[in-house]
């Protein structure tokens, strides 16, 4: 493989896995499918969660391409409860990779099971490949491309935000975001 797009789904109505994308979220996803019209891609796998499959769907149809999911590509689960001060406690997780809340999952533990993902993906012939994931664990994978991402990153992403990593230079670069961002 020598190019992976990886993509922070659009704008959805809630964080839940079956929250549906906002009518903002629908018009997203077909600017979406509009910018990877110009992009040769062989697959596209996603998040199981309804807005990264609705967001990267029109996609798919245009190219008559299926959606393929896996659950390892999931958000991130930061603590099986409400946090009140969860904005801080992200950022901690971002500069301390080991940490998490009581029944969440830590910064580094998402990034493997993220990685996974991409390793399995780089065991198949395909050259390039749409990979739709949410902001948190979007910006982690970042990370393992690029060390200098982080909190400050997550905060600057747009619905939807796409990322080229081409791994034969090893380089990471936004390529489409959200317009108005």
């Amino acid at each position: 493989m020598e190019k992976i797009y990886l993509v922070r789904h659009c704008e959805a109505n809630g964080q839940d896995p079956d929250a549906q994308m906002t009518t903002r979220g629908s018009e997203q996803a077909q600017s979406l499918a509009r910018f990877f019209s110009r992009i040769e891609v062989d697959t596209i796998v996603s998040s199981p969660w309804r807005r990264a499959i609705d967001s990267i769907t029109p996609t798919a149809e245009v190219r008559g391409m299926k959606v393929l999911t896996d659950g390892r590509l999931a958000e991130r689960r930061l603590s099986r409860k409400p946090v009140q001060n969860w904005l801080e406690k992200l950022n901690q997780s971002f500069h301390d990779p080991d940490f998490s809340l009581p029944g969440g999952e830590s910064g580094r533990e998402a990034r493997e099971r993220g990685l996974a993902v991409i390793r399995d993906l780089q065991q198949k012939q395909e050259r390039s490949t749409i990979v739709v994931t949410h902001g948190n664990l979007l910006v982690l994978l970042l990370q393992s491309f690029d060390s200098g991402y982080g909190f400050e990153d997550w905060a600057q992403l747009s619905n939807p935000d796409v990322f080229e990593i081409d791994l034969k230079k090893l380089t990471v670069r936004r390529v489409w975001h959200a317009p108005g961002y």
